[in-house]
């Protein structure tokens, strides 16, 4: 749903545009809080809005309700800080205020040691190394190895990682080693807004991270397939491969560190 759906359905908090204008105008111009608080319930759904659609790619233990708390901190930011007489809309502005708010709010938050952060870094690094060198995807035994763990160590690791992951919106990928990086904001369309640059840098995005897929262990490619294409949860995919949760957990883990080196690495790797 776009945001311009949402708000028709919300059309009780939707003012006019008039309306709106004197608002700007009495707030800016006279510094009224009256119409101050009036600017803020107004677009008080677009925080709901933002707060509905990071949800959906964080754990199921954030609760969408702390996600509008920390959302209605950008809101009121963006609209001490907007200059009504710039060719912006609000709404994009705000989104970026409302985002930026709740990401900073969950880093303040991490419950994650910085070991385990590390040690992320680390896989994924010496994941990236070894396949450019292997010319293949490593394996558990050879990432052991090269990170000189013993093989249950590492799988541990990996475990600890994977009840630990959350996708910071604002993280960088790198695409190639001439390109620019992107985050996962950059990639999330917006159907208001078309850019043919924009759409551009999604396409190489979504090329190469379908070709690193591709080039994934077999049973990790069918996890990916399974959890982000068919919407299987990772009980439902341990049936389908007659393994635990917590196995296809690891499996999970393994894949997005291999595709996070692919994409962060220096070079590209020749598929076998």
């Amino acid at each position: 749903m776009t945001w311009d759906a949402f708000r028709r359905g919300n059309a009780g908090a939707a003012q006019g545009e008039e309306e709106l204008r004197m608002l700007w105008k009495r707030y800016k111009e006279r510094d009224d809080s009256q119409a101050k608080d009036r600017l803020i319930l107004t677009f008080a759904p677009l925080v709901k809005y933002v707060a509905g659609r990071m949800n959906s790619h964080l754990p199921a233990h954030v609760e969408e309700t702390d996600l509008i708390s920390y959302g209605l901190l950008g809101l009121i930011g963006a609209v001490e800080r907007f200059d009504p007489g710039r060719q912006v809309k609000f709404e994009t502005y705000a989104v970026a205020r409302i985002k930026g708010s709740i990401i900073d709010e969950l880093r303040s938050l991490d419950w994650v040691p910085r070991s385990v952060r590390a040690r992320s870094r680390e896989i994924e690094r010496k994941s990236a190394e070894l396949e450019h060198r292997l010319q293949r995807a490593p394996t558990d035994e050879e990432l052991a190895a090269a990170l000189g763990m013993e093989l249950e160590e590492f799988q541990a690791a990996i475990t600890q990682i994977s009840n630990s992951s959350i996708v910071a919106l604002d993280e960088t990928w790198s695409v190639s080693s001439g390109g620019e990086p992107l985050s996962l904001i950059d990639t999330i369309s917006d159907s208001r807004v078309t850019n043919p640059a924009d759409l551009l840098d999604v396409t190489v995005l979504r090329d190469t991270l379908a070709d690193a897929i591709a080039r994934l262990p077999e049973r990790e490619k069918i996890v990916v397939a399974l959890y982000y294409y068919d919407g299987l949860t990772l009980r439902q995919i341990g049936d389908v491969l007659g393994v635990t949760e917590s196995r296809v957990s690891q499996l999970h883990t393994k894949a997005i560190l291999r595709l996070k080196g692919r994409l962060q690495g220096d070079g590209e790797v020749d598929q076998d």
